[in-house]
């Protein structure tokens, strides 16, 4: 949820009851909803939310999002709260799937990006829809933002995913550190998120695939040869995380 102090906008709610606790608490008024993808536990709670308020919502026009919604896809926008955010078109994940990119607004907010589950920290989606060519194309967009980026990504599964990055990169010292900053905020109850580009660029193995050391031990996993392209070690690359 991003808010003004009187109206909210809220990112994939899969369940409407959390958001109408917050809206209640903090006295706010429902203007949007943008959806990144179809998937359940992201658009669970858009009907109850849209018809309790009347707010417009926003997402993929390849989905099937709970009508009625404005639909959008790569180089629209969504204009709401006095914020105007890009629209990035994120294939992989599923075949529609979106991103939001706020580059300009309050210095304690932007810029950032609701990636949904394209892009986690330390990770990326599972590969149910589309490809790998896809998928590390839509990664390529998402790690081009500029580094100061906020990743609001839509789980917290980051220290799983670390455990998975040190098995490829045992060597990274970026990697080590953040896991360990990563599991002592867990160990004392605290969110992991928001990562920012510039970390994820530093630790996160399906961005570092042109990296020796991903590469390298992406071949030594797969039995693959050194000079495999870019797509199949990718797909490899993924291939290992599902099996992980």
């Amino acid at each position: 949820m991003l808010h003004d102090g009187r109206h909210a906008l809220v990112v994939d709610p899969g369940d409407a009851q959390p958001v109408l606790n917050a809206l209640a608490g903090g006295c706010l008024e429902l203007a949007a909803i943008l959806v990144t993808h179809h998937h359940g536990d992201h658009v669970g709670g858009v009907t109850r939310l849209r018809e309790g308020s009347g707010c417009a919502v926003y997402g993929p026009a390849r989905e099937p999002i709970p009508e009625p919604f404005t639909p959008r896809t790569q180089g629209d926008g969504v204009d709401v709260m006095g914020l105007h955010f890009d629209v990035l078109y994120v294939p992989g994940h599923t075949a529609g799937h979106l991103a939001y990119v706020l580059r300009e607004g309050p210095p304690d907010v932007a810029p950032l990006v609701f990636c949904g589950d394209t892009l986690f920290s330390g990770g990326c989606g599972r590969l149910f829809e589309g490809t790998p060519e896809q998928m590390l194309h839509s990664l390529d967009a998402l790690a081009a933002l500029p580094e100061h980026t906020r990743v609001c990504c839509a789980h917290e599964y980051t220290l799983s995913n670390l455990r998975f990055a040190r098995a490829v990169e045992p060597d990274n010292i970026a990697l080590a550190e953040y896991a360990a900053r990563c599991e002592a905020l867990r160990a004392q109850g605290q969110l992991t998120l928001p990562s920012r580009i510039a970390l994820e660029r530093q630790i996160n193995p399906f961005l570092r695939l042109r990296e020796a050391t991903v590469r390298a031990a992406v071949c030594r996993h797969a039995g693959i040869a050194p000079g495999t392209e870019e797509v199949a070690l990718f797909g490899a690359l993924r291939q290992w995380k599902n099996e992980f």
